[in-house]
């Protein structure tokens, strides 16, 4: 629903911050200005409270986090081995968790939890993407090339590491 007297319904300069980490995220660059703001419309900002679970590993998700505000964790179980859960990374304004379940409708890769009170993710739902895919393909193209560039990178990085 959009308020009256603002961009896209959002207040008090939310537009131009939720602009500002979609700028740095990878996933979104080479995006128009125009592209941008049609990607930040489908978003939902969803706070969460230290420790909370945002996705647990092995779980259906249909939406990607873009960290807005705060940090968060990242862990990986390898149940086969009855190991504790390992952090993998943590991540901040501008990363991403769970890209690719913008195409993929698999589970979760990994359990991520919030690690400050008042981290904020904004929330693009899978469905809601693919639509605006359809009526821009430009867009689309863009954001699907960025992701097979980042996931090429992360395969290369953990080949590498494993040798």
């Amino acid at each position: 629903m959009r308020l009256p007297g603002t961009r896209w319904g959002l207040r008090d300069g939310t537009m131009d911050e939720l602009l500002s980490v979609l700028r740095q995220a990878a996933l979104f660059e080479g995006l128009s200005a125009e592209e941008l703001e049609s990607i930040a419309a489908l978003c939902q900002a969803r706070t969460f409270r230290s420790g909370e679970i945002i996705t647990t590993q092995g779980e259906r998700g249909d939406e990607l986090f873009v960290v807005s505000q705060g940090f968060v964790e990242v862990t990986l179980t390898n149940p086969e081995a009855g190991a504790e859960p390992r952090t993998v990374v943590h991540l901040g304004p501008g990363q991403i968790v769970g890209e690719m379940s913008l195409v993929d409708r698999g589970p979760r890769s990994a359990t991520v939890r919030a690690l400050t009170d008042g981290a904020r993710l904004q929330s693009l739902k899978r469905d809601a993407f693919l639509q605006l895919c359809q009526t821009n393909t430009h867009l689309g193209y863009t954001v699907m090339r960025n992701m097979a560039a980042d996931l090429s990178f992360k395969l290369r990085h953990r080949n590498l590491t494993g040798r």
